[in-house]
């Protein structure tokens, strides 16, 4: 028995070696597919993990606080510490709203006075020192502002319009909202003595339950007074503006890294379903010699296993040796990910998933194997394809290319078995639509900005001294300023007071602002109003409704006509005119000036110029355009591209395999009736083109809308908005159905010339 065990194994290996032979390409594109689908799946838990723990370890690490709110100097912010809920507080600290500036850099800052390091928001220090009692113009850094800012303790900060310096003392990271231009003001700490203009107070709390949030932000407003307080910011917005478009990417990544993993396992059942039927008579011989069903199946399930596994193990070598060497944001994500406690479970749990994932769909096709009897079963009479249908009988009587006519017969004849192919074809390239639906979208961004609510280039702040008409006439003397258009923003409270959003006015009614609207009509009249998803969203509201905010204590009653596509403040931003704001607040000033430039007008020359004119008084800066950071995505989208499209080669060519093996039984038919081998490998290159064919519609069917779908909940899940998909041109389309097309040609041709070669005695065999 032990003798007759070992005999079986070693015929098993010499089948499982025999078949490695001469399936090497299949066996290859396996695990070439298998090892990208696991380095995808590798790299999105790498993102994800980067996009979170960098600021959950700065928000422990520091104690954070779950809320920072702003308050008037007279407000007595200190009651607050007394709330239910709140476990210990941070201040509260004078703030004074300002400008710096080291070496013709400039940002706007929060000077916050702190007499020493706090217990609750404690900055952690990355270079330099804390403050010293013995420098009072000694300061300490936010890290973002400072990499903005390029500076580094022992600088010196000048704020422009006085006489006022500040020495850099140190670099800090901290978990609030980081500076962003034009946004989110740096923050600076600073001794009391520094904060000179007492503009107003911070305090920040920190809660026994983080998910009591909106419910103390509500209960501290009401107990100062809604009046009294100017901004809210909580944690769980600090922790979605620090993830950013890494999060983006790592759901980019994960989705395509699942989708490709289940075109893999189809393809692979496909695969092994079609060699089965090509291999009727060896897995016969198999059953003859005194293989068991269960040994039959675990022949194709271990070999397809193996193909597997060395993918996945030779993915997470590569991406753990490599990965951190990625240039930009993936090297940094993986290193990153491998310093965090779950990157080991991840780096197995992945790989392992991939496999038995893979192993599922092959032991569905391997059970087949098993079922197939010991005697082989006589071929039926009938031609592959089966009889011919009346369609075809006329396609014929018409005197179009036989060829032509038997092949889109052959191709679709065997329903149910067409219509597989058919589909396993099509899910990698719906995929390859989507990725490159993506890449459009990115490109529209940077193309056409003020078709993605960006209208405008650059943004000019200036000081409270400085004449907002002096500066609109000054930018308009710029032969690269198409106009401007005066602006204002301010904090407002939301209904419930559990959060604040940005109110804003921009342009007039002479020359209004050129919104990105996605839905309904642009403000005109008096107390109109757009607002982006964000904010729509967060206050339950629909184009058409009424909504009212407060502007310390002055509420603001508007008429929501338009949702527009607002990439800033995570769309949490309604916009009106200027001239709508004065009219409830005539003393209102405009703070800043928005500029679009002409076509062809390059930003940083003209921000260079304006700067220059405005002899100091002037921040100009670009306005950020969210694409930029999604820069990545593009090499991300190519390695995808390429990953699916080698999926989709190994379904060719198990679809070229398969017909070939059909066609055999056909060739001694066609050949009495006098076709040549030309016309016959025509017949089978036909077949696999029409199928291939089929899948490219297909997929441009169903990839076309799935992307817009994808696309559009991404940008409304971010609080940008729907709308601001884009669909690939049909050029790129015809571009892809025809390079499916010709490639699946190109592959089907050899074989089918060497099957309609053939000697006469081998196609008898294969036919008997």
């Amino acid at each position: 028995m032990r003798g007759e065990g070992l005999r079986r194994v070693r015929a098993t290996l010499r089948w499982a070696h025999s078949d490695l032979r001469t399936h090497r390409g299949e066996a290859l594109f396996l695990v070439l597919a298998t090892a990208g689908i696991v380095a995808s799946l590798l790299l999105a838990t790498a993102l994800f993990g980067y996009a979170t723990n960098p600021w959950q370890r700065v928000f422990t690490q520091a104690r954070g606080a779950h809320v920072w709110i702003h308050t008037v100097p007279s407000a007595d912010a200190r009651r607050l510490a007394r709330l239910d809920g709140v476990d210990s507080v941070a201040g509260p600290y004078r703030t004074e709203a300002a400008t710096v500036s080291v070496r013709g850099t400039r940002a706007s800052v929060e000077l916050r006075g702190t007499p020493g390091l706090p217990a609750v928001g404690r900055p952690l220090l990355t270079a330099g020192h804390w403050l010293d009692p013995a420098e009072p113009h000694g300061v300490v850094l936010e890290s973002g502002l400072a990499r903005s800012l390029l500076a580094e303790p022992g600088d010196t900060l000048t704020l422009p319009g006085t006489t006022r310096t500040l020495t850099v003392e140190g670099v800090a990271e901290s978990a609030e909202p980081h500076y962003s231009p034009g946004e989110q003001p740096g923050l600076v700490w600073a001794p009391p003595s520094a904060v000179r203009a007492f503009g107003g107070q911070v305090i920040g709390l920190r809660l026994d339950d983080p998910a009591d949030t909106d419910y103390v932000v509500q209960r501290a407003v009401t107990a100062l007074g809604s009046g009294a307080v100017g901004e809210v910011s909580t944690w769980q917005q600090a922790r979605s503006a620090a993830q950013g478009d890494n999060r983006l990417l790592g759901q980019v990544l994960g989705l395509f890294g699942l989708g490709a993993l289940i075109a893999a396992g189809l393809a692979v059942h496909g695969a092994i379903a079609t060699r089965i039927r090509g291999h009727l008579r060896d897995l016969s011989v198999l059953k003859a010699i005194g293989f068991t069903p269960g040994q039959v199946v675990r022949v194709f399930l271990l070999q397809h296993l193996a193909y597997a596994l060395l993918g996945s193990v030779a993915a997470a070598a590569l991406t753990e040796a490599l990965g951190r060497r990625v240039p930009g944001r993936l090297g940094d994500a993986v290193g990153v990910w491998q310093g965090l406690p779950g990157h080991t479970p991840a780096l197995f749990l992945i790989p392992v998933g991939a496999v038995l994932f893979i192993g599922l769909t092959t032991g569905l096709a391997a059970w087949r194997a098993g079922r197939v009897p010991p005697v082989p079963v006589p071929r039926p009479a009938a031609p592959a394809g089966g009889r011919l249908t009346g369609l075809t009988r006329r396609a014929l009587g018409l005197r179009l290319p036989a060829a032509l006519v038997l092949g889109c017969h052959r191709a679709f004849a065997g329903r149910g078995r067409s219509l597989a192919t058919v589909a396993r074809l099509t899910l990698p390239l719906v995929l390859i639509v989507v990725a490159l639906s993506a890449w459009t979208t990115i490109d529209r961004f940077h193309d056409s900005p003020g078709h993605m609510g960006l209208p405008t280039a650059l943004t000019v702040r200036y000081d409270s001294d400085v004449d907002p008409a002096g500066v609109r006439a000054l930018a308009a003397r710029d032969p690269g300023v198409a106009a401007a258009y005066p602006g204002v923003e301010e904090a407002a409270l939301v209904p419930g007071q559990t959060g604040t959003v940005a109110l804003r006015g921009i342009g007039t009614r002479d020359e209004p602002y050129p919104y990105a609207l996605a839905e309904g009509r642009a403000a005109s009249g008096p107390d109109e109003a757009v607002a982006g998803q964000g904010l729509l969203d967060l206050l339950h509201a629909r184009v058409g409704d009424w909504v009212r905010i407060t502007v310390g204590d002055r509420p603001q009653i508007l008429h929501i006509v338009g949702r527009s596509i607002e990439p800033q403040n995570a769309g949490r931003v309604v916009t009106t005119s200027l001239d709508a704001l004065r009219e409830n607040n005539p003393g209102l000033s405009p703070a800043f000036c928005e500029l679009r430039l002409r076509p062809g007008a390059d930003p940083h020359r003209v921000a260079a110029a304006l700067t220059s004119a405005g002899r100091g008084h002037l921040d100009v800066h670009p306005v950020t355009n969210p694409a930029d950071g999604l820069s990545p995505l593009r090499a991300v989208v190519a390695g995808l591209i390429a990953v699916l499209a080698l999926i989709g080669l190994v379904e060719l060519l198990t679809a070229i395999g398969g017909s070939v093996r059909e066609g055999e039984r056909d060739v001694l038919a066609l050949r009495a009736i006098g076709m040549s081998p030309r016309q016959i490998t025509a017949i089978t290159v036909t077949a696999t083109s029409c199928t291939a064919l089929a899948a490219a519609v297909a997929a441009t069917a169903l990839g076309v809308p799935l992307a817009r779908l994808l696309i559009d909940a991404e940008g409304s899940s971010s609080g940008i908005g729907a709308g601001i998909a884009r669909s690939p041109s049909p050029g790129l389309l015809l571009l892809l159905g025809t390079a499916a097309v010709l490639g699946a040609a190109g592959l089907a041709a050899l074989p089918a010339a060497r099957a309609a070669r053939r000697r006469m005695a081998d196609t008898l065999s294969a036919v008997a």
